[in-house]
């Protein structure tokens, strides 16, 4: 019974931070800068990009993170800044 409990915590915690990313990113796309932009910034921390795509107005990120661990992780497209993450353990 934890186990389930625990499980549907942690899948609404996670929607929950996956919504709230996808709302952060309502630039124009005339302002956004270049998916290879990202992409170097990624790698200049240390991370093993796999793939950078378009998800709700954010930059979706899939990589490797500097210390091993895979991640997909949403950019706002004219900062760069990140704005959510989703752990793929």
């Amino acid at each position: 019974m934890k186990t389930v409990f625990a499980i549907a915590i942690s899948s609404f915690a996670l929607a929950t931070s996956l919504a709230h990313a996808a709302d952060k990113c309502t630039v124009p796309m005339a302002d956004w800068k270049p998916r290879a932009d990202l992409e170097a910034k990624l790698k200049e921390q240390g991370w093993n990009v796999r793939t950078i795509k378009t998800e709700d107005g954010c930059y979706e990120a899939y990589a490797i993170d500097e210390k091993g661990n895979r991640v997909e992780a949403y950019f706002d497209p004219k900062t760069l800044e990140p704005v959510g993450a989703a752990d793929e353990g």
